[in-house]
């Protein structure tokens, strides 16, 4: 399977997951780079996935459905444009003989959900995961709570560590400009931002991240080690407690510049 980030406004992707016949896509927001991509490589579009009711997510559904040759999966408990089959969490689907399997996330928003692909040959594994998680720090609170982004990361960091990260934003140096400042003495944010700000220069994205790597330079992923806590402390965390820590962190990153 080819795995593609299809750049659509100015800091998303639209991911796109093909075999050289058919193909899926997760959260269209806008149509155009998609429509584009099926036409340049001859594909025809199997399926969409949805994260999340957001317009930059689902904004190019309407425009697509034309073309679209199989199912819309979503979240079951947000506002997705019909038709679409409601998933939730606990759920599987299948797209281009590919199952994936439905992981509850909530936390930017109530319903959120991501998806995620163990392949049977090997491959590492996939999780297309919207805006819970980006590579370097974690979606804005919009409807959800800390103790409930808490939980959802935690789900994420427990898949195997080789899982490839495919976030919906290209966030990653603003966010580890963040991480800097809450964990100084990480020594593999010096290594992982060089890596990035290379990609960057060279125009490539700086997606696929890993669970690992999220695992070792992500202070959202990291609210029980003792230079984050200290740091989220000294912002207004009410305690060291992982989900205090993690509502600090995201008071402040909201605010950082």
């Amino acid at each position: 399977m080819n795995l593609q980030a299809l750049p659509a406004f100015s800091d998303n992707y639209i991911w796109m997951l093909h075999d050289g016949r058919q193909a899926l896509v997760v959260d269209p927001g806008e149509s155009a780079p998609v429509e584009h991509a099926l036409d340049s490589l001859g594909l025809m579009l199997a399926g969409i996935l949805v994260t999340h009711h957001h317009g930059d997510h689902v904004g190019g559904l309407s425009a697509l459905r034309s073309r679209l040759q199989g199912p819309i999966f979503g979240p079951a408990r947000e506002n997705i444009p019909e038709p679409y089959t409601a998933v939730n969490g606990g759920d599987q689907v299948e797209l281009l003989g590919l199952r994936f399997d439905v992981i509850d996330v909530p936390g930017h928003t109530a319903g959120h959900i991501a998806y995620f692909h163990q392949p049977a040959d090997g491959e590492a594994p996939l999780l297309f995961c919207g805006d819970t998680l980006f590579s370097g720090g974690c979606g804005r609170l919009f409807e959800g709570t800390p103790a409930q982004m808490h939980t959802s990361l935690s789900r994420l960091a427990s898949l195997p560590g080789h899982t490839r990260v495919c976030c919906a934003h290209e966030y990653t140096l603003s966010n580890l400009k963040f991480a800097h400042a809450v964990e100084p003495h990480n020594d593999g944010l010096q290594a992982y931002t060089a890596h990035c700000e290379q990609l960057r220069a060279q125009g490539q994205p700086t997606l696929p991240s890993t669970i690992e790597q999220e695992r070792r330079i992500n202070p959202f992923m990291r609210c029980g080690v003792a230079e984050v806590q200290d740091s989220a402390l000294a912002h207004g965390a009410a305690s060291p407690g992982e989900v205090d820590v993690l509502a600090a962190l995201r008071e402040w990153k909201n605010n950082f510049r």
